[in-house]
């Protein structure tokens, strides 16, 4: 398999969208009629999750009317936060078919079809025209891309002179083995984290002036804490995520929180101009 068949292979569930439903259900949600925050704990994985999603968003300066790419938007979360928020007309793709019909299902559910959209396709071959998008968005993707330079590249033509890329990935901060299985990867041959000097300097090299750069360790280790006190309060694990990562989703999870407690990871925020 290629390294791409490989990552889709890793993210599939098989059942997601029944386990989601049911899920919810359990929890007296209206399953027909959803409403965006039945959702938090289903549609966000990044590390900081929804409190992430609001404070990127507020960075990438969006308003109504923008048209905005989700580049791995998985299961669309925050997609449908953009579009809420703000009124923009998002695109999202991601690699995992999977993904994206859920993400779609999901958004029908809502009632948001009218201003969101998820096909599948590939990070590293956008099937969009040139020019086309105000924003585009990268949350916790490029992890699994080794060539960032090409998807940079591929980014910055689908952007209008002026528009603004977001990412907020982890990235490597020092040197060290990483602990696998990571939520992303279960052994190192998926695994493409780097460091912030390889990302700006591949930012630049596409054609993009880096305006903001931050560190959001501090938020995302206060979560983690947050989460493993409630588990042990008897207030219950995320179930979200067990459902979507599977029976390692407590070591994966675990790994991840160690590497960045300690230095080693880093979600880091970043936000670049096209020239």
């Amino acid at each position: 398999m290629s390294t791409e068949e490989k990552v889709a292979s890793h993210y599939t569930h098989g059942s997601l969208e029944t386990a989601i439903l049911q899920s919810l259900a359990e929890n007296g949600k209206d399953i027909d009629n959803l409403r965006l925050r039945d959702l938090a704990d289903v549609d966000e994985f990044h590390l900081g999750r929804h409190a992430a999603t609001v404070d990127f968003a507020r960075d990438l300066d969006l308003s109504a009317g923008l048209r905005l790419a989700d580049i791995g938007s998985g299961l669309g979360g925050p997609a449908r936060h953009f579009a809420d928020a703000y009124g923009c007309s998002v695109s999202g793709i991601d690699l995992t078919d999977e993904f994206v019909q859920v993400a779609n299902s999901l958004t029908v559910r809502c009632g948001m079809a009218d201003q969101v959209s998820f096909r599948q396709g590939s990070a590293l071959d956008l099937p969009f025209e040139s020019g086309s998008f105000d924003r585009a968005t990268l949350i916790h993707v490029g992890m699994n891309i080794e060539d960032k330079a090409g998807l940079f590249v591929g980014i910055r033509r689908i952007l209008k002179p002026g528009g603004r890329l977001g990412l907020y990935e982890v990235m490597q901060m020092r040197d060290g083995a990483l602990p696998f299985p990571m939520p992303w990867a279960m052994e190192p041959e998926t695994s493409f984290v780097r460091s912030p000097d390889v990302y700006r300097h591949l930012l630049e090299e596409a054609g993009f002036r880096l305006e903001l750069e931050q560190d959001r360790s501090a938020l995302a280790i206060r979560l983690a804490h947050e989460a493993r006190a409630k588990a042990a309060a008897g207030g219950g694990r995320n179930q979200g995520f067990r459902t979507l990562m599977g029976p390692r989703a407590g070591e994966r999870s675990g790994n991840v929180n160690i590497s960045v407690e300690g230095g080693l990871l880093a979600p880091i925020e970043m936000i670049a101009r096209a020239v």
